[in-house]
């Protein structure tokens, strides 16, 4: 109830604020050439931007800012990406031919990205085919249904084998997920540990392991962190370089 009317409360300050600048920017109308009519019907109160901060997604915007940095590093000839952030492969695409797959394929049509059908569960490509590859922020949601997928326990362990078959030796893997004390919170996301990762992650050599921490006292992207740190997050961003041996 407290924080509701602390809600309350707060919203009634925002729209009062809103009509006190809405006074002042009819009265700056007033002073010139009327370019727009600024009619009552036509407001459209913004009540929750004003903060001393741009607000961000911090798991989304710094592992897509991690794995771009990382792709233009290995510059392959093409990077296939596996159901990550729309922001990551159209920006990828960019500066490396990219291929994007997903179980709901996205309509996209851009230069130098291909969107097309694919099944994490059952990657339509030969082993060791792949030079460079992604899937980012999406292994633990595969097999709780969230996005119309099968239901399947063992779903994102079935997907982790294909990445794993399909990138040749020495080719290189961008996976992100999320870290700290292990579980599923049903049926959003799993969570895992450090050691599951690279465990599942067996015959391929570590890269280079970044994290994006609980809270922002804590940093931003930290590069090189550590496992002990990684260990310490309830709901950490685990961002994982891994090269096949």
């Amino acid at each position: 109830m407290r924080h509701k009317i602390r809600m309350y409360l707060k919203n009634k300050r925002a729209q009062s604020a809103f009509r006190k600048q809405l006074t002042v920017f009819r009265e700056s109308e007033a002073k010139t050439t009327r370019r727009f009519p600024l009619r009552e019907e036509d407001l459209y109160p913004c009540l929750t931007d004003n903060t001393p901060f741009t607000g961000f997604d911090r798991h989304y915007v710094f592992h897509v800012a991690w794995a771009c940095r990382i792709v233009q590093k290995v510059n392959p000839s093409v990077h296939i990406d596996f159901s990550s952030s729309l922001y990551f492969c159209t920006t990828v695409s960019a500066f490396v031919p990219t291929k994007f797959y997903d179980f709901r394929p996205a309509q996209l049509n851009l230069e130098g990205l291909e969107s097309l059908q694919g099944d994490l569960t059952k990657i339509n490509f030969p082993d060791n085919s792949v030079e460079s590859l992604s899937c980012l922020h999406t292994i633990e949601h595969v097999g709780l249904g969230r996005y119309g997928d099968p239901i399947d326990y063992d779903g994102d362990l079935k997907a982790i084998a294909e990445l794993k078959r399909v990138v040749k030796p020495g080719g290189s893997l961008l996976f992100v997920t999320p870290v700290g004390k292990p579980r599923i919170q049903y049926n959003a996301h799993r969570i895992y540990s450090y050691d599951q990762v690279l465990d599942y992650f067996s015959g391929f050599e570590l890269r280079e392991f970044s994290l994006v921490p609980d809270t922002e006292a804590q940093g931003g992207l930290i590069r090189n962190a550590t496992k002990a740190l990684s260990d310490q997050q309830a709901y950490g961003c685990g961002c994982f370089w891994f090269v096949k041996k």
